[in-house]
Formats: structure tokens, sequence, C-alpha cells
């Protein structure tokens, strides 16, 4: 191999691992549920936006969402490092430097709510704009180091895109994105406290007040079974609210007495080890639980029904 070959081979590697990182920066996972999730908004909504424009628009909402990621990774690089569950994201590993996180997420902030103001209206822009702002602001730098009720209040930025997704489609704001806005706030808490029960060596040493470092396992347990029934009454709400149909009420009514039979279970325990599991097993089965929630207005939708 020449020497010319070499060169453009390695250029070619850093430069995949410099797009890598910076994808990686934009939490994926993260972003592929608020694409999701605004779609739904979207797809219910009574008006309906031609494919191009959907598509370009919840390209611009996910890139929103990326943004945020990223301005959160910048502003937690200190304590990303000394936590398992994130220190081999990219700014700990010395993958990419702090200004250019930085830089990365202020100019995708900017380029996400000016290209969903071009392609959409002026109220998706400011949603997404309060969405990103509420997220690094309000979340990141005022909340998550100064309380255990960070997650609470600072998951509201997560439950936005549905919102943003309807007001693509009508440029306005209505019960049924509202209730969408709601089950995904009410769901966040027990999806996170029960990744902080078994991450909780995790918070101790990187000094950031989830509940259980704060209040206890005991009074965490106890909150993850007060939301898993608070979230049920508002997941069958789409069906008697008329915007889905039997396929969404048979899914949240099983899943959701399943989710509170997990917590309840979690909430008994008494053996560390054994909670421990119980709580892996509610963050997990969290996820699918509102992905099917989701899923089936979607195709209540599409069916009809």
């Amino acid at each position: 191999m020449s020497a010319r070959t070499t060169e453009l081979n390695n250029t070619t590697v850093s430069f995949s691992q410099i797009f890598i990182s910076f994808y990686e920066l934009m939490k994926p996972r993260v972003m592929s549920l608020v694409i999701f999730t605004a779609l739904v908004g979207l797809v219910i909504a009574p008006v309906k936006v031609n494919f191009l424009n959907s598509v370009i628009s919840l390209f611009f909402v996910a890139i929103g969402a990326g943004a945020a990621g990223a301005l959160n990774m910048w502003y937690e690089s200190d304590t990303d490092k000394l936590m398992s569950r994130t220190c081999l994201r990219p700014l700990p590993l010395g993958k990419l430097k702090q200004d250019h996180a930085l830089w990365f997420g202020l100019s995708m902030s900017i380029l996400s709510i000016i290209g969903l103001y071009s392609f959409s209206n002026f109220l998706s822009a400011l949603v997404l704009t309060i969405t990103i702002g509420f997220y690094f602001f309000v979340y990141t730098v005022w909340l998550k180091r100064k309380t255990p009720q960070n997650i609470v209040i600072g998951g509201a930025a997560g439950a936005f895109p549905p919102v943003i997704g309807w007001t693509i489609a009508t440029n306005s704001i209505s019960i049924e994105p509202v209730i969408l806005f709601l089950i995904i706030f009410l769901w966040t808490p027990s999806h996170f406290w029960a990744l902080s029960l078994y991450k909780n060596e995790d918070y101790k040493n990187a000094g950031i007040p989830m509940l259980p470092v704060v209040a206890g396992e005991n009074y965490t347990k106890k909150n993850i079974l007060i939301y898993s029934v608070l979230l049920f009454p508002f997941t069958i709400l789409p069906y008697f609210l008329g915007f889905a149909g039997i396929i969404n009420l048979i899914t949240a009514v099983g899943f959701g007495f399943y989710y509170i039979y997990l917590s309840y279970k979690l909430f008994k325990e008494v053996d560390k080890k054994i909670y421990d599991k119980i709580a892996t097993k509610i963050f997990v089965f969290s996820i699918f639980y509102l992905f099917f929630i989701f899923s089936t207005i979607l195709i209540d939708n599409y069916l009809g029904i």
C-alpha cells in the first residue's frame, strides 16, 4: 500500500470517527423517541400535511432534539466521566473538544428552529425553542444538580414532541396533544427513578441528587408506584376522548396493569439484589409501555377504529 493510499485511508477513518462522535453527541436513542412521538402528534392531527413537508419538519425536530442533547453533554461532561453509564460518551473519552460540542449544539439549535419555521409555522418553531431551552436551561443547568425533583419538572422537555407534531399540522394546540404531553410527562419519573435505583452509586459518585441518593431507596420505590398509578388513567384517555380506538385501549389497560404490578412488587421487595433486578425490568418495560401506547394510537388512526 502506497503512502498516499495510507494517508487517504487514515483521513477517511478520521472523518468517520468525527462524524460518529458528533452523532453520538446528539443522543440518537433519545432523538429516535422524539421523532416517533412527534410523528404521532403530526399524523393524528385533523389537518394533513404533505409527505415532503412532514419529513422535512420532522427532520428539523430531530435536529433540535439532537442539539439539546449535545448542549446537555457539553455542560455535563465533568459528571459524565464519573458515571459508568455515561463515561464512554464522546467528551469524557476526549473524542471531541468541549468548544466543538458547544458550538455544534448552538448551531444545530438555531438551524432546527429556523428550518422548522421555514417549512412549518411560527408556533411549532416556538414550541421547539421552548423545548430546547427547557431541556438545557431548566433541567440541565438549573434543576439536575440542585433537586431530586429534577426529573419530574425536567421531564416536560421530553413531553413536548407530540405537541410540536400537532402544531406542525394545525398551527394550534388542543386537548389531544396535551394528553399525549401528560402521558410522557407522568411516565418519565418512574422510568428514570427505576434507572436511578440500580445506578444509585453512579449518581452518588457524580454528586447528582437523584431521589434515591437524597430521600433513600424505599421512598423512591414508593414514588415509582405512585407515578405508575397516576399514569394509568391518562393512557386510556385517548380512547375516551375519541382520538384512539379499541386496540389502544386494550394495550393501555394490559400494559398499565402490568406496570403497576411491577411497581408494587418493587415497592414490597426488601432484598437489594432482587429489587435492583425488578427496577431494571421496570426501566426496560417502561420503554415498551410508552412505545406501544403511542404506536397503537397510530394503528387505530390508520385503521379508523
